[in-house]
């Protein structure tokens, strides 16, 4: 691949964004004022910002921090105006930003070549858990002695799977061949100088079009059936679970009590709750909550009211971030972060990193974090093989 960054953001509909090219760009890091983010996107506007957003931006924005050590090393935001972007749809192809020429055509044709080969290249990386399953249960126990004392509703308590001396060799192919499983709405791939991300993601943080931002969190899962009629159960068991329902919920109140900081008065609505959606290896529960922005909104603004995203935090959100902090024991980088892009217009699109690898080619360590909402209801032993189904066909799609 080239020495550039490339982003791909794959709707898994036949229509995806490419973004490649040599341009300008901006690493957000420790100590730096997130204000400088802003700046970065104010001095290019009216082109369009491609990124991410870590979620250790937490620090700057919300005052919790990781102390933890972190082989991965991803920024607290990365943006860049891409010399090239391009829609594509199908068999065409419509360029958006940058001109069509012979360095352009010659990499969407070299990425095509990819997508369409499914001659998979094959890994046999080992991954380990960060924590044993009893070291698990132990913590999502005394997780619900915290929700028992009311000092939080529900957080998102997540695990690590980690593989060392993971070289990868061929990133678009395996981006490919993860996608090939997931195939979720979300999808994206990211690769920059040692770092590479393969995101399989399900979940929309925040969309804005025009003064409309739109946020859709996922609280509840369950696995897919063998059959059809065993997975219409396992979908309705889902839809009526009382757990998950109570779950997602939850987040939806704080993520309008979020949108109400920046919100015209009386402008946040519940537009959907607790609807059922079917991907190729789970059905998830999604909420979708709006709102009309206050006049000059800053991107700045919206991450201060809204990231991190609730549906990866908890409930009430600092208290939550603050218990991750004391009980997770890993540091989660881009996991539970933001990938995205910008319009010139100002309109944005930013998913929720979960169902993701992470990969450093420096120390060739290669991360895939998972988590569940951990409520007064939840059983530890089922919140274990909730993750285990969240994170199996990744881990072992990666090794096909």
């Amino acid at each position: 691949m080239k020495d550039f960054p490339i982003i791909y953001l794959n709707s898994n509909d036949g229509t995806g964004l490419l973004a490649f090219g040599d341009g300008n760009n901006f690493e957000l890091r420790d100590r730096m004022n997130p204000l400088l983010l802003q700046q970065f996107i104010d001095d290019h506007a009216n082109k369009y910002r491609f990124g991410y957003l870590s979620y250790d931006l937490k620090g700057p924005l919300q005052g919790v921090n990781t102390q933890r050590a972190d082989k991965l090393d991803f920024p607290f935001a990365f943006f860049w105006v891409p010399k090239y972007v391009v829609r594509l749809m199908k068999e065409h192809v419509e360029f958006l930003q940058g001109e069509k020429n012979v360095e352009s055509l010659e990499f969407i044709e070299l990425f095509l070549e990819e997508e369409t080969d499914q001659n998979y290249h094959h890994y046999n990386y080992e991954f380990h858990p960060r924590i044993s399953k009893e070291e698990y249960i132990h913590t999502v126990n005394a997780l619900k002695g915290e929700i028992q004392q009311g000092n939080i509703y529900e957080v998102n308590f997540c695990q690590e799977f980690y593989a060392e001396e993971a070289q990868l060799n061929f990133p678009l192919d395996t981006y490919f061949k993860l996608n090939h499983i997931t195939q979720a709405p979300y999808s994206s791939f990211f690769q920059y100088g040692k770092h590479t991300v393969f995101c399989g993601s399900p979940e929309r943080f925040l969309s804005k079009k025009e003064n409309k931002l739109i946020s859709q969190p996922i609280k509840g899962t369950a696995a897919r059936g063998a059959d059809e009629v065993s997975d219409q159960i396992m979908r309705e068991q889902l839809a009526n679970d009382p757990k998950e329902r109570s779950e997602n919920i939850m987040i939806v109140d704080l993520v309008r009590n979020d949108l109400s900081r920046i919100a015209e008065p009386n402008s946040v609505h519940v537009d959907e709750l607790c609807g059922i959606y079917t991907y190729e290896t789970v059905h998830q529960m999604i909420s979708t909550v709006s709102c009309e922005l206050k006049k000059d909104t800053r991107f700045i603004d919206i991450l201060h009211a809204l990231f991190p995203m609730g549906s990866m935090t908890g409930a009430p959100k600092l208290r939550a971030m603050q218990l991750i902090e004391e009980h997770e024991v890993f540091k989660r980088g881009l996991y539970s972060g933001s990938i995205g892009y910008m319009k010139p217009d100002g309109d944005f699109d930013f998913n929720v990193v979960i169902r993701t690898l992470l990969h450093n080619a420096e120390t060739n360590y290669m991360s895939c974090a998972v988590g569940s909402a951990i409520t007064i209801q939840s059983d530890p032993e089922k919140e274990y093989e909730e993750c285990l189904v969240k994170v199996k066909r990744i881990l072992d799609g990666i090794n096909a």
